[in-house]
């Protein structure tokens, strides 16, 4: 797919017409001085609590705990 740009000038004039085209899936660069300034692109739909607790549990559910004695080395897991 090809990305359509337009000028920082344009873009400040067509602003809420680039979000309308963007949310409908559109990727579009704006240019400055004819160099790729920024990429306007559509929303990722933001996970809601529950379904970031589920994922939680789903997480812990896999995790074999009697190898860690601390939660300290639980985290540090984690993060590897």
């Amino acid at each position: 797919m090809v990305m359509k740009t337009v000028g920082l000038f344009e873009a400040k004039q067509k602003l809420s017409e680039l979000v309308e085209r963007a949310n409908g899936g559109e990727q579009i660069g704006i240019t400055r001085r004819g160099k790729l300034a920024a990429i306007i692109v559509p929303a990722q739909p933001q996970m809601t609590l529950d379904e970031i607790w589920a994922d939680m549990e789903e997480i812990r559910k896999h995790v074999d705990r009697s190898k860690f004695s601390s939660v300290k080395e639980l985290i540090e897991e984690g993060r590897r």
